[in-house]
């Protein structure tokens, strides 16, 4: 599997704004649940806002209402818009493609089972 590339990061105080994008190279007839991960310094990768081919999106509470996962599946490529960026929002941000079913399971957040790994992204949010 080509690994993704992602894109877009930057640093910017906080309150600002980032898009970050990832080029995915998957099979476009394909079902897959995308995922945006983030890694802090010291921290594990988590995963932060999934989308299913559905339109199914999942977030985890510390972005839900500042950050939309979207894809634009004529080139399979994912965004991440990202608003109101806190310091804790440092990270190194990844996307990935897990089996379609495990948005609509708790399994999302996890980086079990995913096969391919990108470079990331680093966002950095500092006054």
């Amino acid at each position: 599997q080509v690994p993704p590339v992602e894109s877009g990061g930057d640093s910017v105080q906080p309150g600002g704004s980032l898009r970050l994008s990832c080029a995915a190279f998957l099979d476009t007839e394909t079902r897959y649940c995308m995922v945006w991960f983030r890694q802090g310094p010291g921290e594990e990768r988590e995963g932060i806002a999934a989308l299913a081919r559905d339109g199914t999106t999942r977030y985890v509470d510390s972005v839900k209402g500042r950050f939309t996962i979207s894809q634009d599946y004529a080139d399979n490529t994912l965004y991440l818009q990202m608003n109101s960026l806190k310091p804790e929002d440092t990270a190194m941000y990844y996307c990935a493609a897990r089996a379609w079913y495990d948005c609509y399971s708790g399994s999302w957040t996890q980086t079990r089972g995913i096969l391919s790994w990108g470079q990331g992204t680093q966002v950095t949010v500092s006054s």
